[in-house]
């Protein structure tokens, strides 16, 4: 395997030097697609800086080169699909419907007011019929809070969106994964420039107040660092804390998380179908390998012999207890 020889071209390459770590790329088994920036809601923490006037979607052939990858390369179990809100590209069913057909798990990054939205009144349906699991973002179990971040209703709204799930039997399982379980994970992001608590804390003060107060289950809470990158890295450097908050990052740096890093196993492709190291890369335009490389052109071979490109926000996710795409490392 190729790995990341540390060097002092960035931050997070000083941190990992000083602690005599590199990064080296584990076998491929999640493949994470993102079908665009087009979306319902314009959330101020977006790394992606999704929105409903974006234009940028995944056209149906780098959608089939994306599926073609789930035969070329049987150790990728997971097939993790995400936006914008992904469900408004028209390949979107087409991937989760392939997916499933192979026996992968099949993961929609879901916002839950998309399920409220008109014309897609049989999502929910699908993805149940299609056992999709779901990881839906609720920021807090405070109507307040959420819609400060996400806009006013977004709360009312993802609320709906999970008692229809629930009812379809989404959630039912409570943290055990379940043979067939149709799985309904919860993720948190802190509001503003600070680190998430305890994901373990959090999650059972999730499930009390959410079972409580709405009669809402769901199995896993997933706490997930704001990278300064997109939407919310222009926040704060507008407000002056950009500097401040990578200086957080960098001094909450914990090397027990590296090892789990999600760069290590992931690929991120792109609407375009250009790939990543992970979606932040991406929404960085920092392609895999630091040069770009196109699923329609390329081969798995090639992709292993690539470096994992790093940059100062990788720090975001090898600080407290680190972060990725399921939640906390360490």
């Amino acid at each position: 395997m190729i790995a990341s020889v540390p060097d002092t071209s960035n931050r997070f390459d000083r941190k990992l030097r000083g602690h005599g770590l590199s990064l080296e790329r584990a076998r491929l088994e999640v493949l994470q697609v993102n079908v665009g920036r087009l979306c319902n809601q314009t959330c101020r923490h977006c790394h992606v800086n999704a929105g409903p006037t974006r234009t940028e979607l995944m056209s149906m052939e780098v959608a089939e080169a994306a599926i073609a990858w789930l035969d070329k390369v049987p150790t990728i179990h997971t097939l993790d699909i995400t936006g914008g809100a992904p469900e408004m590209a028209p390949c979107f069913r087409r991937l989760a419907e392939a997916g499933a057909e192979r026996g992968k798990k099949v993961i929609d990054r879901c916002n839950l007011t998309i399920l409220t939205e008109p014309g897609y009144e049989d999502l929910a349906d699908f993805l149940a019929r299609h056992r999709v699991a779901v990881i839906a973002s609720l920021p807090c179990y405070s109507a307040a809070n959420v819609d400060k971040q996400r806009g006013d209703g977004v709360f009312e709204r993802s609320i709906a969106g999970l008692r229809t799930l629930n009812a379809l039997g989404y959630g039912q399982a409570e943290g055990e994964p379940g043979q067939g379980a149709l799985r309904l994970d919860l993720v948190y992001n802190p509001i503003g420039p600070k680190l998430p608590p305890s994901q373990k804390a959090l999650e059972a003060a999730y499930r009390q107040k959410l079972k409580a107060d709405f009669g809402i289950v769901f199995d896993r809470l997933l706490t997930i660092t704001n990278l300064p990158v997109g939407r919310f890295r222009s926040a704060l450097h507008r407000s002056g804390e950009l500097e401040g908050y990578v200086d957080l990052l960098d001094d909450n740096f914990n090397p027990c998380a590296v090892a789990g890093l999600m760069c290590r196993n992931h690929l991120s492709v792109d609407y375009r179908g250009y790939l990543y190291d992970c979606d932040f890369n991406q929404m960085t335009d920092l392609p895999i390998g630091g040069s770009p490389l196109n699923i329609l052109e390329t081969t798995p071979e090639e992709v292993a012999r690539r470096r994992i490109a790093t940059a100062d926000h990788c720090l975001g996710c090898t600080s407290g207890a680190g972060s990725s795409c399921g939640g906390s490392l360490a």
